[in-house]
């Protein structure tokens, strides 16, 4: 990075980690604000924009090339006003441009690079560029120059360039939306199914060639085709895909925990990063493949996962960071690749040889390596771990004995886990990658609702207690003065207004931490958040939800989020949300609110269903069959333990399970559920209310019979 004995800029006085990166450069930054506008006005100057992250390798890669350059920062600083934007603390400003890019050059991806008029239009956009003009890419040497002239000789061009941009985004933000366009019914879910079969790679698992992204959104949806229509394809891809990833590079063997993507079809070479989102997502997909196929390996890699958030990214007060770098020693992956030789001695000297022998099976450990330099793509001699034969295969080609295979395959995996531990020790004396510890409530709100889910089905209790702790923090500490969310967090300061986002996620994460603690409060805040969002953020026109409130002044569009990216989509969370609150409270308004949200959504999802599909997931609990279970007893009493057990273990998406206290002095849940209030005990005993559409059946004592009434 830049070398901090050099002047600051402006963006030393900033929290985001993205942006303390580029205090010193000699480009002359300024943060988003009113500031670098006035100036640019003042100062008759077109806007220089950067938008990237703090764990981003290709900003990495265009700061120290450009932006750590005399010549890059003379130009930059002479012809524009420069402005850095983290794109996590300001999701926001880069959908806005992100858009803009998509439109002028039909790609994006970060860094992101605009040159726009003092008024935020924008003329010119693309992402990484190098220091000078390479293999008919633009160097800023000579781009910076011939843009500069654009705004001196052809400023009319320049002005009609950047409105027709922000008018053509407005465009793309009411297309379809509200039309009625495109039933979504049961053939939409189907049709969602075949095209994901349909790109479904049955080799290597995954929905595409390469490079291959972690798409969780697709595996919850996938796994809710196969329980609503019993074809178990759905349950089919999904496993393959997690245990291909499981087993791929993408996986940290060592450490744990997933990197961002991987870079070929067989997840091998990673994009090293790692993200929160991705974590909690995945272990939420690990968990419900669990619950449905009942293998317990794959309640080993969700556990693995939170391992690895509770040692590495989770702060002292509970809350979650956001990412880990993909980069230290100033390269890609330095610090989790291994040579052989380092490999070979480190095992052998800790463990012996036969251990280290053991371990080169395993995670495929060769002599030439297989990972490559980025520049020249040629193999470094270095190893990215991954495994290669299993310990049960391991103790087969060791010639264990006729059923005494488990035994021996124990053994092996015994022998692996202490190697793992050696290497683990090693690593923890390398250079670290940069951790990027702010506190993002959008994100937090993910990893909550996957502890709390995880929690709940493997009757782990350190897992809801790990959510009640971050959504406790969330809950406290990221308000303004009038109670108002805030989105980012870090280094004792909140600070930014939140969004639909933010809202959304946290209520989902709120509703998952009510059903597994059944603490009325967590409904309480679910709810009062999702009011905040349905006043603020709903488009009372066309439907749906801003990513912004309207007292967000600064973004020249207010955009509204639909496709499911590496996350679910806003307006796909808020759907699935306004039906899962909706359902537990007894609340008909926030169904209808639901009905119409599935309405305005209809035609971009009906367009494309695998591009939306947490929008499938809330489809399909809006068409059922969806269930209600109210269970009344004493918490203490075994026979309520053993039906919300019951309950617990099953993987049941479209149940929504409440809890009420027998004989508690104040009843908090009937004040939020009213429906709930005349469930009482039969006989004095536990007793379960199976309900559908608000109708309750007989109720029940027998965990049997409740379950028999379920199916």
């Amino acid at each position: 990075m830049s070398d901090p004995g050099a002047r600051p800029n402006r963006l030393a006085r900033e929290k985001s980690p993205y942006l303390l990166q580029h205090a010193f450069n000699p480009v002359d930054w300024l943060p988003w604000g009113e500031e670098a506008f006035a100036r640019a006005r003042a100062e008759d100057r077109p806007i220089f924009l950067s938008i990237g992250y703090a764990t981003c390798h290709w900003c990495h890669v265009m700061e120290h090339e450009s932006f750590e350059d005399e010549d890059v920062a003379a130009l930059l600083n002479r012809d524009f006003v420069s402005i850095k934007v983290d794109r996590e603390e300001r999701p926001d400003i880069d959908g806005v441009y992100m858009t803009a890019c998509q439109l002028m050059t039909g790609q994006g991806g970060w860094p992101l690079t605009i040159v726009m008029t003092p008024d935020k239009q924008p003329f010119f956009a693309g992402t990484y560029f190098p220091r000078e003009s390479v293999a008919g890419r633009a160097g800023m040497l000579d781009l910076l120059p011939r843009l500069a002239s654009v705004w001196r000789e052809r400023r009319a061009d320049a002005e009609a360039a950047g409105a027709s941009a922000l008018a053509a985004i407005r465009e793309v933000e009411v297309r379809g939306l509200g039309s009625g366009a495109g039933a979504l019914d049961e053939e939409t879910l189907r049709r969602g199914f075949a095209d994901l079969h349909a790109r479904f790679d049955p080799h290597q698992g995954g929905f595409s060639r390469a490079p291959k992204f972690p798409a969780p959104h697709q595996l919850l949806f996938l796994l809710r085709w196969s329980d609503r229509t019993g074809d178990r394809r759905g349950v089919e891809m999904v496993e393959k895909t997690l245990v291909s990833m499981r087993r791929g590079g993408i996986f940290d063997h060592v450490g744990y925990g997933f990197h961002r993507y991987s870079t070929d079809a067989r997840w091998l070479v990673p994009h090293f990063e790692k993200m929160l989102y991705d974590q909690a997502l995945l272990a939420m997909a690990y968990t419900e493949l669990w619950q449905v196929t009942g293998d317990d390996a794959h309640r080993r890699v969700a556990l693995e996962i939170y391992e690895y958030v509770a040692r590495d990214l989770t702060d002292a007060e509970g809350g979650f960071y956001s990412a880990e770098d993909a980069d230290s020693e100033g390269r890609e992956g330095a610090f989790y690749v291994w040579t052989r030789e380092e490999f070979d001695e480190l095992l052998t000297e800790a463990l012996g040889e036969d251990v280290a022998g053991l371990a080169r099976r395993a995670f495929r450990v060769e002599a030439r390596g297989n990972f490559a330099d980025e520049a020249s793509g040629l193999r470094t001699g270095e190893n990215i771990l991954h495994q290669g034969e299993t310990p049960a295969e391991i103790a087969a080609a060791l010639g264990a004995e006729a059923g005494a295979d488990a035994t021996r395959a124990e053994d092996v995996e015994k022998r692996l886990e202490q190697a793992r531990r050696v290497l683990f020790e090693k690593r923890e004396t390398r250079e670290r990658p940069l951790l990027d510890d702010k506190i993002l409530t959008d994100w937090n709100g993910l990893m909550i609702a996957a502890l709390a889910r995880s929690g709940l089905a493997f009757a782990d209790e350190s897992l809801v207690e790990a959510a009640a702790r971050a959504a406790d923090f969330i809950l406290d500490r990221l308000r303004d003065g009038e109670g108002r969310l805030l989105h980012r967090y870090r280094d004792g300061d909140a600070a930014i207004p939140a969004g639909a986002a933010d809202h959304a996620c946290l209520c989902w994460g709120l509703v998952e931490l009510y059903g597994a603690t059944f603490d009325p409060r967590w409904l309480r805040a679910a709810r009062e958040l999702l009011d905040a969002l349905l006043e603020r953020f709903w488009d009372p026109d066309r439907l749906g939800v801003f990513n912004v409130d309207e007292a967000q002044k600064d973004v020249p569009v207010r955009q509204k989020e639909l496709y499911d990216g590496a996350t679910p989509s806003a307006n796909a969370t808020t759907w699935y949300i306004l039906l899962r609150l909706g359902r537990l409270t007894g609340d008909l308004e926030l169904l209808d609110r639901a009905e119409a949200l599935r309405r305005a959504l209809a035609g971009p999802v009906a367009g494309a269903p695998s591009a939306h599909t947490m929008s499938l997931v809330a489809l399909d609990l809006a068409l059922g069959p969806a269930q209600e279970v109210v269970v009344t007893g004493d918490p203490g009493e075994p026979g309520a333990r053993r039906m919300l057990a019951a309950l617990a273990a099953r993987y049941a998406p479209r149940t929504a399970v409440l809890f009420k206290p027998a004989g508690s002095p104040s009843d908090a849940l009937a004040e939020i559920a009213p429906f709930t209030a005349p469930h009482d005990l039969l006989d004095g005993k536990a007793t379960a209310y199976v309900c559908t559409g608000f109708a309750c059946r007989r109720p029940t004592t027998d965990v049997a019979e409740m379950i028999e009434q379920l199916a």
